[in-house]
Parts: structure tokens; sequence; C-alpha cells
């Protein structure tokens, strides 16, 4: 009886350890586009400007309060004048007036919450700023669907083209190697000027995630000089103490 349990739980193990190989290699291969993040002042304002005009009417970021978009280089005037619209104090959080029941009811599950989205589906994906720069550049015209648009990287998504003015319209055209997207009605961008506006606005979603990222990333290096010249003391101290025994 011990023998079987033991094989049993070996079996069990093999099968959890596997699993998630097994289950990529039986769907389709997403293929993401690398998506150019930048952590420059200028882009993350952008980025949050169409945050702002675009996202935030459905998608909240609770998780971040608009004070701290001054780490971005937005002074608080600023913040409070051109990217604040309900009265709302700087100090408070990137929420939106919708409630989650009117937006269940209306759209048939609620809008996610998009401050740490980056992050989550870089633990799905390996990477939530190349799955967000993709995502938001395969939406195409689908008149099968509730609000007349699909897309090829999240089959039958709820959510509509927010921006599909800047894009324009899509439409999907099926190809021996799958689909391919053609652009049958400019946007106000051209595909170029439309890349770098996604570009911009998923930097900001990422940092959003972490605002604190590159000043981690300095300190880090700070305490990796500190603990390389903490060894070479440390080195030299060894040898002095243990130097009459060698």
């Amino acid at each position: 009886m011990k023998s079987r349990v033991i094989s049993f739980i070996k079996r069990a193990a093999a099968v959890a350890l596997f699993a998630p190989a097994m289950a990529m290699a039986a769907g389709a291969v997403l293929h993401l586009d690398k998506a150019p993040v930048s952590t420059d002042p200028a882009a993350l304002q952008h980025g949050a400007k169409l945050f702002v005009n675009y996202c935030l009417n459905c998608h909240g970021a609770s998780f971040l309060r608009y004070n701290r978009l001054q780490d971005i280089g937005l002074s608080e005037a600023a913040i409070r004048d051109n990217l604040m619209f309900t009265g709302e104090k700087t100090g408070d959080q990137m929420k939106v007036a919708m409630s989650r029941a009117e937006a269940k009811q209306w759209f048939g599950a609620a809008p996610p919450d998009l401050t740490l989205v980056a992050r989550a589906r870089a633990s799905e994906f390996g990477s939530g700023a190349d799955w967000l720069y993709t995502y938001l550049r395969q939406f195409h015209r689908d008149p099968n669907r509730p609000t007349g648009w699909n897309n090829l990287v999240f089959p039958n998504v709820g959510m509509p083209n927010v921006l599909w003015e800047l894009q324009g319209e899509q439409v999907a055209k099926a190809g021996e190697h799958g689909s391919t997207l053609e652009l049958v009605k400019p946007g106000k961008l051209s595909p170029e000027e439309y890349d770098k506006a996604v570009a911009d606005l998923v930097s900001y979603i990422v940092w959003m995630g972490e605002p604190v990222a590159e000043k981690r990333k300095v300190i880090g290096m700070y305490v990796l000089a500190f603990l390389a010249g903490l060894f070479v003391l440390a080195l030299a101290l060894k040898k002095n103490y243990w130097k009459d025994i060698h």
C-alpha cells in the first residue's frame, strides 16, 4: 500500500510539473510584438494623458494617487488642471465613478483595475508590456460582436476599441498563416504615430505598476557596490588575521 501511495504522488508531481508546458503546446502560439517601453518623463506624461482620457472612464487605477504623477515631472497644478475633471483632490486615488455592479450590468463583466495589469500579464505571458502593446494594436471591426469590435490577441473580448479615433478601423483578413489586419479607415494618427502613442500609454501603465522601479534599480546598484567594497575589506581582514598561519 505504501509503495502505491508513493507511486501515485510521483505521478501527480510529474503531471503538475509538465501540465503548463503541455497546455502551452496544445494551444496556439501567441506572437507578441516587442514594446518600446520608455522611462522618459515626456513619454510617461503623454501616456498619462492618454490613460486619463481614454482608459480612466471605465478602468480605475485605485492603487495610485494623482499626486504620485509628480514623480514623472508634472506639477500639482498641472495634474489638477489637465488630468482631473470631476473635482477630486490630488491626494485621491485614481478611481472611476462607475460602480462595479453597473459595469457588470452594462458590459457583462466589470472592467478590471489597471494599476497592476502589466505585472499580472507578465506572470502569464512573460512580458506584460509586450502583451499590452500588441493587444492595443490588434483591434478590428467584427459585426458579430456586441460592441462591433474584436481582437486578435484577446478573441471575443468585451472591451471595444476605445482608441479607434486615433487608430482608425481595421478589418481581419484570413490568410494561410493566420489572420492579418488591414487598415480600411484611417484615424487621426498615422500607423507610426499610433504605435508611438500606444508605446507611451503602455510605458505609463508599466510605470503605474511600480513607480519606484527606477529608484529601486539605482539603490540596488549602490547596495551591490557597497557589498563589493565590504567583500574586499573582509577578504583583506581575513588575510591579515590568518597571515601567521598560512
